[in-house]
């Protein structure tokens, strides 16, 4: 199967760059896979297009604002660190800091290699790196004055994706992005990407929801800065995935069985925690309490063992993301799909627009 053929073509400006006045305000196209049909409708009708017992799965990360600036030490020049996953636990260090070690994604003007020093968050951390891997991404010692995520929360940025343009200038866009680039529910602090499906729902459409008797329950993946990664080999069999840590709690595997056992149906809401319940059901051969890392790669032909609905966000084309979305809806029937929306210029990816796939 070739990379080539999950590519469309998207004008710019329907790349969202701004989130809708309200979250529910987006829209939301009806893919039925039984007959291939395609419906338009929004985000404030989704209760009309669930059943009772069925089970809505949310990913409940929370992202933190993971994106620092600062200079090199050696030359000053102007350097970006995004700290993706702490490496074990921030102790105290001599000075009276703290210290911890990260994996992050390191960027700048210039190559960077081992012993180089990075000053950050005015001053306040420094970071030295002791590895570099491949695609950008560094292992660093951190020494901070505070708790790094309390400098982070203070002092960071959200780590919005490439395809948001924002510059120094907006000011009062990035104040937005700290609250609308954020589910609702959020509460596992530890990604840096949002699972944007979860952007359009508000606690008065969980109140609707629940009225008609639609279940809710919630599991956690931290995504990671791979989810924005294009697939560059030819090959999509030949494509590595980054692993991302995710968490099912006994509760919700405990309902998530009971919605199948009685005939309900399971929904996932994005692709992350798609993901998550079908890696945990390849790996353990169903769904039960866990903790640990998956790397699943969910492409056509993929058979789904858990979801039976997939509430999604449009998505970058050659993306792991729509190649998933493929092997759920079909290849042909999806790449009909993000025609009609194009025409119709729905709004595309993490502040865009979503389908709901039954």
């Amino acid at each position: 199967m070739k990379t080539s053929d999950f590519d469309y073509e998207l004008p710019d400006e329907l790349i969202a760059q701004n989130p809708p006045a309200e979250r529910t305000d987006s829209r939301m196209m009806i893919l039925n896979r039984e007959d291939r049909s395609l419906l338009d409708s929004g985000v404030t009708s989704l209760p009309e297009f669930l059943q009772p017992g069925d089970l809505m799965v949310f990913n409940n990360t929370k992202v933190f604002p993971a994106r620092t600036k600062g200079i090199r030490a050696d030359t000053g020049g102007k350097v970006e660190l995004v700290f993706v996953r702490q490496m074990g636990d921030e102790q105290p260090s001599a000075d009276g800091g703290f210290a911890s070690k990260w994996l992050c994604i390191y960027g700048s003007g210039s190559k960077t290699k081992a012993g180089q020093s990075l000053s950050l968050c005015d001053g306040s951390v420094t970071a030295e790196i002791y590895a570099v891997l491949d695609q950008g991404h560094v292992e660093v010692d951190v020494l901070a004055s505070d708790p790094i995520m309390d400098l982070l929360d203070r002092l960071g940025e959200v780590p919005l994706p490439p395809y948001i343009g924002r510059s120094m200038a907006d000011a009062d866009s990035r104040d937005v992005d700290r609250g609308r680039y954020q589910t609702v529910y959020a509460s596992e602090t530890g990604a840096v990407a949002a699972p944007t499906a979860g952007l359009h729902f508000t606690d008065e459409l969980f109140r609707r929801l629940a009225q008609k008797g639609i279940e809710r329950c919630e599991i956690t993946l931290h995504v990671g800065p791979g989810t924005f990664l294009p697939v560059k080999v030819d090959d999509v069999e030949s494509h590595i995935m980054h692993s991302e840590r995710y968490t099912v709690s006994k509760e919700s595997a405990a309902t998530i069985n009971e919605t199948k056992r009685t005939g309900g149906r399971i929904i996932a809401v994005g692709t992350t925690t798609a993901r998550t319940l079908e890696g945990l059901y390849m790996d353990r051969g169903g769904i039960e309490a866990a903790s640990g890392e998956t790397d699943i790669f969910i492409y056509p032909p993929y058979e789904f063992g858990v979801i039976d609905g997939l509430l999604t966000n449009f998505h970058l084309p050659k993306s792991t993301l729509l190649m998933m979305v493929s092997a759920f809806a079909g290849e042909d029937f999806v790449q009909s799909a993000y025609e009609d929306a194009v025409s119709k210029s729905y709004r595309f990816y993490s502040y865009g627009d979503c389908m709901l796939i039954l």
